[in-house]
């Protein structure tokens, strides 16, 4: 697989898929991937953009933590997500 840098045309797809019609989801997904994504393991790295293709309101449930992922891929990319973008906030 090709690696995946902060200029390239992958990596800007990915931003472009960041931007969802829901405020609460960008502020999320846009943060993670420009200050997280690319410190992450290829096997993470690959479930983001699995959770990506996700709808907004399944996304949604799952960031505000009123239904867990039933995929399991999902849930560990939710929760590392939550964890590193807004730690002080989250609960496991």
């Amino acid at each position: 697989m090709t690696e995946i840098t902060a200029d390239s045309i992958e990596f800007k797809r990915l931003k472009m898929q960041c931007r969802r019609g829901m405020l609460e989801l960008d502020v999320l997904l846009e943060p993670f991937l420009e200050e997280v994504y690319l410190t992450l393991e290829e096997e993470d790295q690959q479930r983001f953009i699995k959770l990506l293709a996700c709808e907004d309101q399944e996304l949604f449930v799952w960031f505000m933590q009123r239904e867990v992922a039933p995929d399991p891929d999902h849930a560990r990319i939710v929760n590392i997500i939550l964890t590193r973008v807004q730690p002080e906030n989250y609960k496991a």
